[in-house]
């Protein structure tokens, strides 16, 4: 485990979570409105995104808010998927992923939909990520490939992902962490529980992120060294914690990783003698 003596102090940390947290809260595009769906609150669509669904069956575009409802011959699955496809055909999805996310509204899961489409239409995702720990006190990190459509050569957790439709948290965070880096199941036997960071709210150039970021901690076993699997990582390193300290400050990592990494450091600071909580 690390030493405190050699962790910033419990202030500049709290400055530093501080001014991410700002960051990561910001209010939905101008002229967003809000999405229900099926009669509950879901979304923050952006005015591109409501000119190009305006008209499809099922979408019913008012002044307070663009509502989403299923009908008798057409369930809320198709409507969002004729949805999706209208924002493909828009330009407004950035990348068409053939992969579909829960959709959520107020607590309740009420369909699903292509990945690409969230962010236009402003519905909550849920990402996972590890923050993998060598027996020395090192942190493992990652750098994203140069052709991810976010983020793209920013360093990251160890492995992160969003949690796919009809899947938990704790599978997506084992089937990332084997996509990203390699590592069988067996060696998160030690994995701490996942917990929430924060719900994010930032607006993006394809629309606006609301995203519950979960986090859990795991310390590898000495010599173990993590391979990507699926091209989507091009560089591992294990930084000790003043390097680590030092990529935190130059602002290599991503928002998310940045959040999620100071979140361990809190913690480790208030308890050092705890492994992988």
């Amino acid at each position: 485990m690390p030493s405190t003596a050699l962790l910033p102090d419990p202030a500049h940390l709290l400055a530093c979570r501080a001014r991410l947290n700002h960051q990561a809260q910001q209010l939905p595009p101008a002229g967003a409105r809000p999405v229900t769906l099926a009669g509950r609150v879901g979304g923050w669509i952006t005015p591109a995104a409501q000119a190009a669904v305006a008209g499809l069956p099922g979408v019913h575009v008012e002044p307070e808010a663009v509502h989403v409802t299923a009908g008798a011959r057409r369930s809320l699955d198709t409507v969002l998927e004729h949805m999706a496809q209208a924002l493909n055909q828009a330009g407004l999805i950035r990348a068409w992923r053939n992969e579909s996310l829960d959709v959520v509204a107020e607590g309740q899961r009420l369909a699903c939909i292509e990945r690409g489409a969230m962010r236009p239409l402003g519905l909550l995702t849920q990402s996972v990520h590890l923050n993998a720990w060598a027996p020395d006190g090192r942190l493992w990190v990652a750098r994203r490939a140069l052709d991810k459509s976010t983020d793209p050569g920013l360093w990251d957790t160890l492995s992160g992902g969003l949690v796919a439709a009809g899947e938990t948290c704790a599978t997506a965070l084992l089937r990332e962490t084997y996509e990203e880096a390699g590592l069988p199941a067996m060696m998160l036997d030690g994995c701490g529980p996942l917990r929430t960071v924060l719900r994010m709210h930032r607006r993006l150039p394809d629309g606006y992120q609301v995203e519950n970021v979960l986090l859990a901690d795991c310390v590898l076993p000495a010599g173990v060294v993590p391979v990507n699997q699926d091209g989507e990582v091009i560089e591992f390193r294990c930084l000790d914690l003043a390097g680590l300290w030092s990529c935190l400050e130059g602002g290599v990592f991503t928002l998310e990783a940045e959040l999620c990494i100071l979140d361990s450091l809190q913690r480790r600071l208030a308890d050092p003698v705890a492994q992988a909580s």
